[in-house]
């Protein structure tokens, strides 16, 4: 029995082995095509029943271009000698022609007029604060607010006067110490450099005897004075001042120490220097003798008193008329000369923003004295307090005084307003800069028009009066001007008026900002104001 069971396992194992080889032959035939072996040039891609397939790999075709000895020969052929020339012409031709149609273009394109040389106090408006106590508690406060000045695009702070003098006492002047009230000179230092990384300069008032009636004393001695002056002008602009002012100039100007005043304040002037500003003040004097004074006395920046007199429109109109080609060297403003605010004058908020349209807009400098981009009121009082944070609202559940809210309302609207106004004086050429056209005025009323080169054109129209106007805007024929430039004169365009034009700005509800008018009509209500434009047109 055992013999048997022996033999039994020995079939059994003989039996598995055999199983065995046979499932390896099997798997060897289930191998991927690709990995079956490959001999000479003949490749197994796979096999079925014992059936072998085979990829035999085609004939590679590849391209081989002419030879060089072909090549030259073809090259040589008529056909192909013709057809270079012909493309060699054409392109020379192509050539010659582009060159003679920019040269075409470049001299039949209108020619931009060369900007005129401008310095910083032609750039933007200036801000007076003659009394720094009331303005800022002092000009430790002063430093404080010049975030809030440069908001308004203020390109100089005027300043003063700062010094010490009692009125109608010459020996008790000292032009080169500042009154305790107003401060410190360490402060004033601090102003300065502050101001000047906001690209805000700076102006001092000197006017000696600036409590008293007479700005030079009633009696004495005016050369020493104006060595006192030019000492002191050399002092304050060794520490960074930007410009001198004196009020009533020309009495200053008449003395043989007047050119000594000018060489400290003007002299050493480079292109690569910033310049420093002579600016005087005129009072009672007409725009003939304003023009006279500019010609001949070397001031850079004559602030009058012609706007705040009582004249119409017509007797403004024909002062603009006078001083416009010299507004590189004329100050507007209504108070400004004697230091007081627009309010004085214009005692409603409608006339404030009247007056602060026309001051913009006319061919000069604008200035203006603090609390006058509020609208701040000043009827009674000579220095009054400047307000400040007129954005806070009241907190929610607060009482409410009602009419100092309605008052706060006001100031933000009359800031805006100022606000909108210098930026687009800023930015827009013929504001800044452009040539000046008369085109209506009335007792109450005037108009007139602002145009440089291929700039936007500006048309501001005003009516102070207590009754309705209604303008017919015209131009009189403007003939084509002609500006000098280097040995040459560029001839300009003949100006006209379209028929209609866009409101830009209004202080006259009725007349919606971007609405479109008619330049034949425009009527304005009383004491309201409208800045219209219209485009460069070829």
């Amino acid at each position: 029995m055992f013999i048997i069971t022996a033999a039994a396992f020995l079939s059994e194992l003989t039996m598995n082995k055999d199983t065995e080889i046979d499932m390896k032959e099997v798997e060897l035939n289930e191998l991927d095509p690709e990995k079956q072996p490959m001999t000479g040039d003949v490749q197994a891609v796979g096999e079925k029943n014992g059936s072998v397939k085979l990829k035999v790999p085609e004939d590679e075709v590849t391209f081989t271009g002419l030879s060089k000895e072909e090549l030259m020969e073809v090259a040589g052929t008529p056909g192909w000698v013709r057809t270079r020339w012909v493309l060699l012409v054409l392109f020379w031709l192509g050539w010659v022609g582009m060159l003679a149609g920019a040269i075409v273009i470049i001299v039949q394109a209108p020619r931009c007029k060369p900007i005129p040389e401008m310095n910083w106090w032609n750039e933007g408006p200036l801000y007076q604060i003659p009394n720094l106590e009331a303005f800022s508690d002092g000009l430790i406060g002063a430093e404080k607010k010049l975030d809030n000045i440069n908001q308004l695009k203020v390109k100089g702070l005027v300043l003063g006067p700062l010094h010490t003098v009692q009125s109608e006492n010459p020996n008790t002047l000292d032009l080169q110490e500042i009154d305790p009230v107003q401060g410190k000179k360490a402060e004033l230092v601090a102003v300065l450099e502050k101001a000047h990384k906001k690209g805000i300069s700076v102006v001092l008032d000197l006017t000696p005897n600036y409590p008293g009636p007479a700005s030079w004393f009633a009696e004495n001695d005016l050369e020493s004075l104006i060595e006192k002056v030019k000492t002191a002008a050399e002092y304050w602009l060794s520490l960074g001042v930007d410009g001198i002012k004196i009020s009533d100039v020309t009495v200053a100007s008449t003395t043989p120490g007047w050119s000594k005043l000018q060489a400290a304040v003007q002299g050493n002037r480079t292109e690569d220097t910033k310049k420093r500003v002579l600016m005087g003040v005129l009072e009672g004097v007409s725009a003939f003798e304003v023009s006279q004074f500019v010609n001949t006395s070397g001031v850079d920046l004559v602030l009058s008193d012609l706007l705040s007199t009582k004249k119409g429109g017509v007797e403004h109109i024909k002062d603009i008329d006078i001083l416009h080609s010299q507004q590189r060297s004329v100050g507007w403003g209504l108070g400004a000369a004697k230091q007081v605010q627009l309010s004085k004058q214009a005692v409603s908020q409608g006339l404030i923003r009247l007056y602060q349209l026309l001051l913009f807009t006319m061919p000069g400098t604008p200035v203006f004295t603090y609390g006058d981009e509020i609208g701040l009121q000043a009827q009674n009082k000579t220095s009054p307090k400047m307000v400040w944070d007129i954005e806070k609202e009241p907190e929610e559940g607060a009482v409410v005084d009602d009419i100092a809210e309605a008052k706060r309302k006001e100031h933000v609207a009359v800031r805006k307003w100022f606000k909108s106004l210098s930026e687009l004086r800023g930015k827009e050429r013929s504001l800044l800069h452009g040539d000046y056209y008369p085109l209506q005025s009335s007792a109450s009323s005037l108009a007139f028009l602002r145009v440089w080169d291929q700039s936007e054109r500006y048309i501001t129209a005003v009516n102070w009066g207590a009754t309705s106007e209604t303008l017919a805007l015209k131009l009189a024929p403007t003939g084509k001007s002609r500006q000098k430039c280097l040995n040459c004169f560029i001839e300009g365009e003949e100006v006209e008026l379209p028929q209609t034009a866009k409101v830009k700005l209004s202080t006259d509800p009725s007349l919606e900002v971007d609405s479109s008018i008619s330049l034949d009509k425009v009527t304005l209500a009383p004491g309201q104001g409208v800045l219209l434009q219209f485009p460069y047109t070829g």
